[in-house]
């Protein structure tokens, strides 16, 4: 069985590393030889959750997301209870969300999650737990403009809590697109005829929609005339060279130069223009907004779950992985000190309350997903 320091230990070595006597990397060190991860010190039932449970597993994107959260949080969180981390990637999250719903109870605990919509989706399909707050008192330093989406969802109580957000919008090559043409036509690049063969996409259908409700000036969560969605998609669609499916997929559709603009998601915008100065990036005229999200399902050993979520949003976990995979931590820029390398992300907020952003709204587009996708999916075909 571990052995617990006391709780006497635990915030002395906190204060410690406040005061600037120990670096990051000591204090985790520290934190783990110790044997308890900090801000769960004295949680009901946390001994008794650890002596029941040998493993959790957690599903995410893969990629620098996943290896960043595993050198920082998931194997301190190891070294710390004595629970085994078992990681799962995946490319689409319907997959997931299918391959639970074909499953038992407890074979998926943890889902790293792509947002609110998402979120309502997992929700409707009763797979929803309700978290114990007072186990995870690192949640009070995360943005309410972030919370608020999914306690509009799950107003009794959450099964999710956000991790970092991001922004999807239009990278170009400025050897072929001046900025002063991507400030001016922003989404409108992506149906520019003199662009054929040199543009792509997110293979998405509401990714799709929403640019077109723009290109149709009309709103995204409230599209009055489908007609001209439809047709601005099948626009788009005898210009993109391909759509792209993954974050990887649009970096190199870039780098390559096969295409000159595409949609991409702004950490992956990011790192690109880290790589190569010549790329740039513009959000849409109205911004697509959306956070990642830490989704504990039903079946799964919840407290184990929360003890994790409280250890992997520790203000120095959520710094690293931040750094690492390029978009900005969940965490309140105004209560949270972040690094010079966050603030200056793409579309980092100083202020935290994201009101120059646009989220898409989850009850209006899972009320016509069933109608929209498949049209969409018939387009993409060249129907």
């Amino acid at each position: 069985m571990t052995k617990y320091p006391t709780t006497k230990f635990l915030e002395e070595l906190k204060q410690r590393y406040n005061d600037g006597d120990i670096d990051r990397r000591s204090f985790l060190r520290s934190v783990g030889m110790a044997g308890l991860s900090v801000g769960i010190v004295g949680l009901p039932g946390t001994s008794m959750a650890k002596d029941k449970v040998e493993e959790i597993k957690y599903h995410s994107w893969g990629g620098v997301v996943q290896e960043a959260m595993r050198r920082t949080g998931i194997a301190a969180f190891e070294d710390a209870t004595g629970v085994k981390v078992v990681e799962g990637t995946f490319g689409l999250e319907e997959e997931v969300l299918a391959k639970a719903r074909a499953g038992r109870p407890g074979d998926y605990n943890i889902v790293n999650s792509a947002g609110n919509a998402w979120y309502k989706r997992w929700m409707d399909a009763g797979f929803g737990v309700v978290l114990n707050e007072a186990n995870i008192p690192n949640m009070n330093s995360l943005m309410p403009a972030l919370m608020q989406p999914f306690w509009d969802i799950t107003p009794e109580g959450l099964s999710a809590l956000p991790f970092s957000y991001g922004n999807t919008g239009i990278a170009y090559n400025k050897k072929y697109i001046s900025q002063e043409q991507a400030l001016t036509q922003r989404e409108g690049l992506l149906i520019d005829p003199k662009l054929e063969g040199k543009l792509s996409g997110h293979n998405d259908f509401q990714t799709r929609m929403w640019v077109a409700a723009l290109q149709s000036g009309q709103n995204p969560n409230n599209i009055e005339d489908l007609d001209a969605v439809w047709a601005k998609i099948r626009e788009n669609r005898s210009l993109v060279k391909k759509y792209w499916g993954s974050g990887a997929e649009s970096i190199e559709l870039l780098a390559s130069g096969e295409v000159y603009a595409s949609d991409i998601w702004s950490g992956r915008a990011a790192s690109l223009i880290e790589r190569d100065p010549n790329f740039g990036y513009v959000d849409y005229s109205k911004g697509y907004c959306w956070c990642s999200d830490l989704l504990v399902l039903k079946g799964s050993p919840v407290e184990v779950c929360e003890e994790f979520l409280n250890f992997i949003l520790e203000k120095d976990v959520m710094i690293a992985t931040a750094e690492a995979q390029l978009y900005p931590p969940s965490v309140d820029p105004t209560k949270i000190e972040l690094t010079d390398k966050i603030r200056s992300l793409p579309n980092f907020d100083p202020t935290g309350t994201l009101d120059k952003f646009a989220f898409s709204d989850p009850f209006y587009w899972t009320k016509y997903e069933k109608d929209w996708k498949p049209k969409y999916a018939r387009i993409e075909k060249g129907f």
